[in-house]
């Protein structure tokens, strides 16, 4: 029989045999590179997704017949650092991903070159430090230090030290410590009781903080919270947490990766078989629970169990709003907002809860909707790295130029890391000034709550 030309079945994926030594054979993953990039190659769909696929069909163009196998194995690397595993080839582009008989997964074929990579000592200190989250993280909170940490980042004999030791680039947005950190200052309980399960969603939320909101914007976690407790919602925080591990996995560092699993799944999975939906507020942390790390650890029940429990927090709001339990009194306009989806929201296939919720709003008071669905290019350390950082801009400068139309009052991304890049490449182009917001913010500041 014929293979077919495309799939006609939805995307699946195989888990990521990390643990078998085969893994980490280099010849054999280069092997399948060479067969996944003959068939990008013939192929060419994903050409404006990002800098990966560009840097591939530049290589089989410039050899002499045009085809991958002229194409020196020591090239396939550079493919490999272009690569931010944001997953949108995989789910949103390639006809030849499983069930397909090609059995194309793009991604995890680059994550196992970077796991080779980072095995074989590839990685240097400045990229590792970067996705330690937990350790520079742990200024944050500290006043003086916090203070001092701040102004040397935005000073440029800093800068130029942080791009020669690091390699983080002079000009890229860097996130600031916090003042206080977000489960310092936060009520690590809140909502009423008895609790109101409905149909679709628990009735009580366990608030897995992040690394980003507890140390860099804990605003966000508090407006999440105030949106809980106006929904009359109980929460709780959870009770001790590590980072998602996210950083980790775009480095190919599996065992730090396993390492962070070792400290929150434990944790979370008696949250989750107590009832709770588990938020987080950073779409990368959610598709780590939901996706990665059940594809990481396939026969681990806790994995499985956090994973069913795991919510993107407009997907809760919007699944409580389908339940007749989710509040409509909202009295703030919003004006104009422009909103982008973020890649890792787009992968967890959940739909745009989001804007659904801004529609909502709109229901009530006035919101004039510009909706954003592509990648903004910052994608992780991708956007502040000196290597990648103007290959950054220019991925987002598409998304810049849509989310400047109409000169909006806000602008918003559920990923707060793209919305600063965004906010950034807005200034360096001369489009219109907006306020930069969180979603979970607009909905507060809908809900008319300080």
């Amino acid at each position: 029989m014929a293979t077919r030309e495309g799939n006609l079945e939805a995307p699946t994926r195989h888990p990521v045999d990390w643990k078998n030594p085969q893994f980490y054979d280099q010849a054999a993953c280069e092997t399948e590179m060479e067969r996944i990039f003959d068939i990008c190659h013939g192929c060419r769909r994903c050409v404006s997704l990002c800098q990966s696929f560009p840097t591939l069909f530049d290589l089989v163009d410039a050899t002499a017949d045009g085809e991958v196998h002229g194409v020196d194995k020591k090239a396939f690397w550079g493919v490999v650092d272009q690569c931010y595993l944001c997953d949108l080839c995989y789910l949103t582009k390639c006809p030849y991903v499983p069930p397909h008989p090609w059995n194309l997964d793009f991604p995890h074929t680059m994550l196992r070159a970077k796991a080779i990579k980072y095995k074989n000592g590839e990685v240097g200190a400045g990229e590792r430090l970067l996705a330690s989250t937990d350790t520079h993280g742990q200024f944050a909170g500290i006043p003086v230090v916090v203070q001092v940490v701040n102004a040397l980042n935005r000073a440029k004999p800093v800068r130029k030290l942080l791009d020669s030791a690091l390699g983080v680039h002079p000009d890229a947005w860097l996130p600031e410590l916090a003042g206080k950190r977000f489960r310092w200052s936060a009520d690590k309980q809140g909502g009423v009781v008895p609790v109101t399960n409905g149909q679709r969603t628990p009735g009580k939320v366990a608030v897995f903080a992040t690394c980003y909101v507890n140390y860099n914007e804990p605003g966000i976690g508090h407006d999440l919270l105030k949106v809980l407790k106006h929904n009359d919602i109980a929460y709780e925080l959870v009770e001790k947490e590590s980072c998602c591990g996210m950083p980790k996995l775009e480095l190919g560092d599996l065992d730090g990766v396993a390492r962070h699993k070792e400290a929150n799944i434990p944790v979370l999975a008696k949250y989750a078989r107590a009832g709770y939906a588990i938020v987080t507020a950073v779409p990368s942390c959610t598709l780590m629970f939901k996706q990665e790390l059940p594809l990481l650890f396939p026969d681990d029940a806790d994995v499985r169990a956090v994973q069913a429990a795991m919510f993107d927090p407009f997907e809760y709001l919007m699944a409580r709003h389908k339940d007749g339990l989710l509040k409509t009194d909202f009295t703030t306009a919003l004006g104009k907002v422009s909103y982008h989806i973020p890649c890792h929201g787009r992968v967890q296939k959940i739909g745009k809860k989001t804007e659904e919720v801004f529609k909502l709003i709109g229901q009530t008071v006035a919101v004039q909707l510009n909706t954003v669905e592509r990648c903004s290019g910052h994608a992780g350390t991708y956007g502040v790295k000196t290597a990648t950082h103007a290959a950054a801009m220019k991925i987002g400068k598409p998304v810049f130029k849509a989310m400047g139309r109409d000169a909006p009052d806000y602008i918003s991304s559920d990923c707060a890391l793209a919305g600063h890049h965004i906010a950034q490449g807005m200034a360096l182009n001369d489009l219109p000034a907006a306020r930069l917001a969180h979603p979970l913010s607009l909905v507060r500041i809908a809900y008319g709550m300080e």
